[in-house]
């Protein structure tokens, strides 16, 4: 997917010698590899800004930009060249993606998510004369160039599902398998949410992306175990699967749901786990109306801050001991990777973890149990190079819209997407053994 873009588009110009010329590489790529750019043929010292621009799927624009100062010999990379100022700072080669915000004048509360994962995100990258700040739609660039940032690798195809009950998407990598296999579960927002699951497909994972809340739908479905126990059955049944190799992962209300059942069932036992801002607070042996509607009345302990936001994290705290009340971890038999972020402010995900390590730790299965905790990163702990958003729309379980407190800063939020997305690959290498696993080490 690397293919090599040079673009120039001289304004007024009268030689080559003259004209900006912007350089992105590669233009189509994964949207967790990594980009260079580098701008040449300017003047000795000027002063220029790299801007980034995205037009959502909602048709909202979203923008970065780094204020840059060339060399003697009127070039600049990204890769080696420090933004003094803009969106981000310093040496940051993907600091137009990740520190993109919505342009001034937009929809209060966006988050930017990728629906439909057979289309690219289409990124314009410019560079303009001078350190800006505002007004990038009424200046002409000195050049620009366009990128695509897919989440499906050429080959990979995308199936529904639509068996005994259960709805989902499989995403399944090029060639006859069989192949290591990931079912992938996202929280409590709810809806069929693909995009993680096309990324871990383009790196050779069959993924399964499970629907279990409905956001249309007006009240929770009576789904227990079983339901998630016929979804992983169903990706263990899969002809290209290798049946003993089989990961389960989620984040959020999917942390509850994997440690349920990596914990309890006899059905599905799967190879190994990964547990993204979640935690094990939660009463077994209960449908999810149940849990929801226990949830639904420690709602009492929310908070909402100066700026509105609903800040969730109090809900479960503190830590019950009942042991009827949370996942006994201590039955789990699989290697679990857990990621959280220090700063989530939207659930008790560092004391769920602490707690977690001590209950796996007197049970003797502490050394099953790998923690990644991110100084100052938020909940959404996304694959890389996602844009931070420290609060967004929300709509509740009971069909409430609130602004939502998800946490983190912008910076540290995105070294933790990029390291944890990173080490979640090398997990699922080591323990579902694919062949020529990465070099990241944990």
């Amino acid at each position: 997917m690397n293919v090599l873009a040079d673009v120039a588009l001289c304004r007024s110009a009268s030689s080559m010698a003259t004209c900006p010329v912007l350089s992105v590489q590669p233009t189509r790529a994964l949207v967790d590899e990594k980009f260079q750019i580098a701008v040449r043929n300017l003047r000795p010292k000027q002063e220029v800004t790299l801007h980034s621009l995205h037009q959502s799927e909602d048709k909202d624009f979203w923008e970065a930009f780094g204020h840059y100062t060339c060399d003697e010999n009127g070039t600049l990379t990204v890769t080696d060249d420090a933004s003094s100022g803009g969106t981000y700072t310093g040496v940051e080669p993907m600091g137009l993606l990740w520190s993109m915000r919505p342009v001034p004048g937009s929809r209060h509360g966006l988050r930017l998510r990728k629906r439909n994962v057979m289309s690219p995100m289409v990124v314009s990258v410019s560079v303009f004369s001078g350190h800006m700040t505002q007004g990038f739609s009424e200046k002409d660039a000195l050049a620009t160039v366009v990128t695509e940032r897919w989440y499906l690798a050429p080959g990979v195809q995308r199936v529904d599902v639509r068996e005994r009950g259960v709805r989902g998407t499989f995403f399944i990598p090029p060639g006859p398998g069989p192949f290591p296999a990931v079912l992938d579960m996202w929280g409590g927002g709810g809806g069929l949410v693909e995009y993680r699951a096309a990324l871990l497909a383009s790196h050779g994972f069959l993924t399964m992306a499970l629907e279990y809340l409905n956001p249309e739908e007006e009240r929770t479905p009576n789904l227990d175990t079983e339901y998630f126990e016929i979804a992983y059955d169903i990706v263990q049944s899969h002809p290209q699967v290798s049946a003993d190799r089989v990961a389960v992962l989620g984040l959020s209300f999917g942390t509850h749901i994997t440690l349920t059942m990596a914990a309890y069932s006899k059905k599905a036992q799967p190879r190994c786990c990964i547990c993204i801002s979640g935690s094990h607070v939660h009463p077994i042996n209960k449908s999810l109306f149940e849990v929801f509607k226990y949830f639904q009345r420690l709602m009492i302990k929310a908070r909402i801050d100066e700026n509105n936001h609903v800040i969730w994290r109090d809900v479960i705290l503190p830590i019950p001991t009942e042991p009827d009340m949370k996942v006994d971890v201590g039955l789990i038999k699989c290697p679990t990777l857990i990621v959280i972020g220090q700063d989530d402010q939207n659930w008790a995900t560092v004391e769920s973890t602490e707690d977690i390590q001590q209950m796996m730790d007197l049970a003797g299965n502490g050394h099953l149990l790998t923690v990644l905790s991110y100084p100052d990163a938020g909940h959404l702990i996304e694959p890389p190079y996602t844009p931070h958003v420290r609060f967004s729309n929300f709509i509740t379980q009971q069909k409430f819209k609130v602004l939502m407190l998800w946490g983190g800063q912008a910076k540290p939020h995105a070294v933790a997407q990029e390291d944890s997305w990173t080490k979640i690959l090398y997990f699922l290498h080591t323990h579902l053994h694919l062949d020529s696993p990465p070099v990241a080490r944990l």
